[in-house]
């Protein structure tokens, strides 16, 4: 269950500014999403998607790529993040991504995060937001990355 809600219009924005908001609820990265995901990129590195192979591998079984839990803000940050009265928001780019520990195949990550700074963009709002997706039942972070979001009055 999502908790600590941020919801605001896209004037009340620079009132985020250290806000912080989550965690999202627990969502399965399951081993068909991998393999989708995996099809439709090209990175059939059988890391992902042999499970033999895998089991021979340090993590001992199929990873999820780091890409795919990336890809997957959106969806958590949709239960956490959210801003009426935009006319467009956008994703502007991502500053730093990291991905400190593997999410084995089958995992149930969630997303928490912080609005780290507000500016004017002329017509709108740019904002800084770390975020981490946590894996169920591990301590390191599956992945951090500070987003860069704009929305547009």
């Amino acid at each position: 269950m999502a908790q600590n809600v941020v919801s605001a219009t896209v004037d009340e924005l620079p009132e985020l500014e250290g806000r912080t908001f989550g965690p999202s609820g627990w969502r399965p990265i399951t081993q068909e999403e991998v393999n989708l995901y995996a099809q439709l990129s090209g990175d059939d590195n059988p890391i992902h998607i042999d499970e033999e192979f895998a089991a021979s591998t340090p993590f001992g079984t199929r990873i999820a790529h780091g890409l795919l839990t990336l890809s997957l803000v959106v969806r958590h940050m949709r239960q956490i993040f959210q801003i009426t009265g935009a006319s467009m928001g956008i994703n502007y780019g991502i500053n730093k991504v990291r991905f400190p520990a593997p999410v084995p195949s089958g995992s149930n990550v969630r997303v928490h995060g912080r609005v780290a700074s507000v500016t004017d963009v002329g017509g709108g709002w740019q904002i800084e937001v770390p975020v981490t997706f946590e894996i169920e039942g591990v301590e390191k972070p599956a992945c951090v990355a500070e987003l860069v979001l704009r929305y547009y009055r």
